[in-house]
């Protein structure tokens, strides 16, 4: 679904092109050029107060509200500022995520690197899809503090396929609220063409993850190199050791010799 947002500047939900019914895709574009593209699977964790049996105590239930494959979305591109927006079922839930590009000075020289740097949520526990008899029912907003995730070389893009969580503090009495985000590409800035992203810069658990997968293959070959390299020596010294005279050690084999 396309919808403008101003002048020159439109944005599109493409989740329906993800084989995985989990992931999503969302682009923005300005003058006809992708300025933002991001594509991940989304889950919140929110926990929420509900009435014991005796209806004096209260007891802390679990919501799982994952990112609905239909969701409306706003976005903006900047030079050094983006931002994208989602809300599904009615506005009941909103996920405002805020992207910032920066520079400093590494014993390289000037660097840039972009970031995502605030996520805000707001969600509504009187929305019965996935909150169940909510005691005080209304809206909360959860949001990051000095937030600095998925940070990227400027000019790539951000791929992580591991499951990352990220801890969200919610105006609803200081209670923790988890995003689980996975499968992750994502570029706020500099995209080279239309609908491509740039070279990926993997998170360091993909890193991690793909040493742990080449390690033994690597391991295997220096061991048979080390194991071809030993036989090789063996046979040369084999050669060398029988062509030469060999002088008998007992002194008996001396009597046809003079």
């Amino acid at each position: 679904a396309a919808a403008r947002l101003g002048a020159e500047q439109e944005v599109e939900n493409l989740s329906g092109l993800s084989p995985n019914p989990e992931k999503d895709i969302f682009v923005v574009r300005e003058n006809r050029t992708t300025c933002l593209m991001a594509e991940f699977a989304a889950k919140f964790i929110v926990p929420y107060d509900v009435w014991a049996s005796n209806y004096v105590d209260l007891i802390t239930e679990q919501a799982d509200i994952p990112l609905s494959r239909g969701a409306e979305m706003k976005g903006k591109c900047g030079t050094n500022e983006s931002e994208l927006e989602l809300s599904w079922l009615d506005q009941a839930y909103i996920l405002k995520l805020s992207f910032l590009k920066e520079g400093h000075n590494t014993s390289r020289g000037p660097e840039a690197s972009w970031r995502l740097s605030r996520i805000q949520f707001t969600y509504d526990t009187s929305e019965r899809t996935y909150f169940k008899d909510a005691v005080s029912p209304g809206k909360h907003t959860a949001s990051s503090h000095r937030l600095s995730a998925l940070v990227t070389p400027a000019g790539r893009s951000y791929e992580c396929q591991a499951q990352q969580t990220i801890s969200l503090v919610s105006s609803d009495h200081q209670k923790s609220v988890q995003l689980l985000l996975s499968e992750v590409r994502l570029q706020p800035f500099d995209i080279p063409a239309d609908f491509v992203f740039s070279e990926e810069h993997k998170c360091p658990v993909d890193q991690r993850e793909q040493l742990e997968e080449t390690l033994p293959l690597i391991l295997g070959l220096i061991l048979g190199l080390v194991i071809v390299i030993t036989l090789g020596i063996y046979h040369i010294h084999h050669k060398l050791t029988a062509s030469q005279v060999q002088i008998p050690r007992d002194r008996s084999q001396y009597k046809h010799m003079g």
